[in-house]
């Protein structure tokens, strides 16, 4: 379940942040490629540093803008 978890976190900032570059890049006069080699990274990763701080500081329910509503937890590995 974790891995999942981890999985689903990671790709609905993926598609949040290529979402915003494909906005983006209709807006701008600049090659669309080269837009979106540096926009796609760059959304994604706002995208995620804002959601992954309003769950911590504000409300967990902001988990779901990431794909689920709680962080994944991982057990230690035994010494």
């Amino acid at each position: 379940m974790n891995v999942f978890v981890s999985l689903l976190r990671t790709g609905v900032p993926a598609l949040g942040g290529w979402l915003v570059a494909l906005a983006a890049r209709h807006g701008l006069h600049i090659d669309g490629d080269a837009v979106a080699g540096v926009l796609t990274p760059t959304a994604v990763f706002l995208y995620y540093t804002v959601f992954r701080f309003a769950e911590e500081h504000v409300s967990p329910r902001f988990g779901w803008l990431l794909g689920y509503a709680r962080p994944p937890e991982y057990k230690a590995l035994p010494a």
